[in-house]
């Protein structure tokens, strides 16, 4: 792990943003294509907002998920509504989008068809997570009913993620899917999340998800 710090959130935001945009822009130099993941929920959004006119070839990058609420897009808590909000706008608008949820489909029905949509494009060139204070990344959740699958170094690429205390039914990428993403980025604020991360380096993924990325991560943080 690799613990990046910086003095505030906009700095946080305008800096990790050139680091994306720069791996993205690397990758494009050896490949034809760059799939970029990227987290829902509020801590990444102005990372989205500054990385949205970055000055690359987005017609070439390929955007998913790291998870997914499986709720309608135009549902507040789509995580695909506020990707396309916050990053899929001014340049960034170019880029391809694949999301994963299917209106009118249970996900375990059409899980699979997905999954054969996504695996083309990974590893991924670029991800970036986000945590929870619960230690959980993407939707992979201490108490999640599918934990034991996602952690599993043979697991697929997509699983589904219920608990009790979850409003909704969850997609994720698994943890060996993250894990093999060639630049894997953490973004995160607030102190609550700083101790959460320091308690998960001496857990097991079963109880602190997070951990199942730690070796592999650059962390990014402020206060």
């Amino acid at each position: 792990m690799n613990m990046n710090e910086y003095p505030d959130r906009e700095m946080l935001a305008i800096n990790l943003a050139n680091v994306l945009a720069g791996q993205l822009t690397s990758a494009l130099m050896h490949e034809d294509r760059a799939t970029l993941v990227v987290p829902g929920g509020t801590t990444p959004s102005p990372v989205f907002d500054a990385l949205c006119d970055a000055d690359l070839e987005w017609p070439r990058v390929d955007v998913m998920l790291s998870d997914e609420r499986w709720v309608d897009e135009d549902d507040p808590r789509s995580n695909a509504r506020l990707v396309r909000k916050h990053l899929l706008t001014g340049r960034a608008a170019a880029a391809r989008f694949l999301p994963f949820y299917v209106a009118g489909a249970d996900p375990e029905d059409v899980l699979s068809d997905v999954e054969n949509r996504i695996m083309p494009l990974l590893p991924a060139s670029v991800a970036l997570l986000g945590m929870g204070t619960d230690m959980h990344i993407a939707s992979l959740f201490p108490r999640g009913d599918n934990l034991r699958l996602a952690l599993d170094a043979q697991a697929p690429a997509l699983v589904t993620m219920r608990a009790q205390d979850l409003d909704c039914t969850r997609v994720s990428l698994s943890a060996r899917v993250l894990r093999d993403a060639l630049n894997l980025h953490l973004v995160m604020t607030g102190e609550d999340k700083r101790d959460a991360l320091e308690r998960a380096m001496s857990l097991p993924p079963e109880e602190a998800p997070v951990a199942a990325i730690l070796n592999e991560v650059d962390v990014h943080w402020a206060a």
